[in-house]
């Protein structure tokens, strides 16, 4: 793509953007390239352009590494960039909010048994409640942010549609974003591949256009999620049982932190746990008791997914919701399903076949069958899930 990429194309105003020229834009600068290259393509369409970035949390200080998303490298990475492209550039300190907003409830999440995904509390709370409320602040028409999907204007509002490279899609991660703010928000990296966009940042001068992409949660050292789950919580580690599904006693576990359901390996158990030598897989956890519920895979087969605080973009309401296509996991693709609203903010999704794994806390994002790319909503998946 990046061989027969229109450069000269993309550098003028899109009718996507869905702005007059020159309007006032706050991107959401993290001082990776991709946040990067939004906030100088846009600039290069001749929109006044006001660059922010978000203190978070200072991994570098917590962990003793550097280039994290929250880090102090990456401010000056972003605020090298606003210099380079001309744009004035802010950092806000929003440490408290980000921690009780993303950091509690992922350390509380972990403690009831579920498996969170922070992102998406981030994009939920941080980015597009506070940083959107600065920018109305600021008397900006519009937030830009550097996600991989994109907003499709339509007679009846904007839509929420997913990134054209599949590889790097991140619609799964905003599901909760409301109709209220897919107005105020644009994608414009929504339509590009990663190595396109790293010819723009190239074409641009910019020193990240090189810059590794993040690979882990910016405030878990390595991945080590159960490190900092135990930092902040003493005592969450504490060691339990592993039973299987009639309550024999098959190990021990240092702390149900450490598990998730339709984990099979790192169960600490060893072969031969049971008779057939047929290998087991986490199908719950018991936080109260301290327990991991091992069992076969079969046992891990649902249908039905009780979701909680469901957002829906779809059109009408989820009560009149058309046939769709339910995703529980970030990696995993979409499958057939239908959705059974209950009152409130409350749901079933109900699989067409069986899928295993279905772990409490993960999201459940809804796509339209009819038109898969287009985001319908989606809720967190609740336990008890059948």
């Amino acid at each position: 793509m990046t061989e027969t990429m229109d450069i000269e194309a993309l550098l003028r105003p899109d009718p996507a953007d869905d702005l007059p020229p020159g309007s006032r834009i706050v991107v959401a600068m993290s001082g990776g390239v991709d946040s990067s290259v939004t906030a100088a393509l846009m600039q290069a369409r001749g929109y006044d352009v006001v660059g922010i970035t978000l203190q978070l949390y200072d991994q570098g200080a917590a962990a003793g590494r550097k280039g994290a998303c929250c880090a102090g490298l990456d401010i000056r990475d972003a605020r090298r960039v606003a210099e380079t492209i001309g744009i004035p550039h802010f950092v806000l300190d929003y440490e408290q909010a980000f921690r009780e907003n993303v950091i509690d409830p992922f350390v509380d999440a972990y403690l009831a048994g579920e498996t969170p995904v922070p992102c998406v509390r981030c994009n939920q709370t941080v980015k597009f409640r506070d940083l959107l409320g600065a920018a109305r602040d600021l008397g900006a028409a519009a937030m830009a942010t550097g996600h991989y999907v994109r907003r499709v204007t339509t007679p009846t509002g904007p839509e929420l549609h997913r990134g054209r490279d599949p590889n790097r899609d991140q619609s799964y991660f905003l599901f909760a974003t409301t109709r209220a703010e897919l107005d105020f928000l644009r994608f414009p990296l929504g339509g590009l591949e990663k190595p396109a966009v790293r010819a723009l940042a190239a074409h641009f001068g910019l020193q990240v256009a090189d810059k590794p992409d993040s690979q882990d949660i910016c405030f878990v050292p390595s991945g080590k999620y159960a490190s900092v789950v135990e930092k902040l919580r003493p005592g969450a580690a504490d060691p339990g049982e592993i039973v299987d599904m009639e309550g024999r006693v098959l190990g021990r576990h240092q702390g149900v932190i450490s598990y998730t359901v339709g984990q099979r390996k790192g169960l600490g158990i060893g072969g031969g746990a049971m008779p057939d030598n047929a290998p087991l897989y986490v199908v719950r956890l018991e936080p109260e008791t301290r327990r991991v519920v091992v069992g076969p895979k079969e046992a891990l087969a649902r249908r039905e997914i009780a979701v909680s605080d469901l957002n829906w973009l779809g059109p009408g309401d989820a009560a009149t919701a058309v046939p769709t296509l339910a995703r529980i996991r970030s990696a995993r693709a979409p499958m057939p399903a239908a959705l059974r609203p209950e009152g409130g903010t409350g749901a079933t999704v109900i699989l067409d076949e069986p899928e295993y794994g279905i772990a409490p806390g993960q999201a459940c994002v809804l796509y339209d069958a009819a038109l898969p790319d287009r985001v319908l909503g989606g809720g967190w998946i609740r336990r008890g899930s059948a």
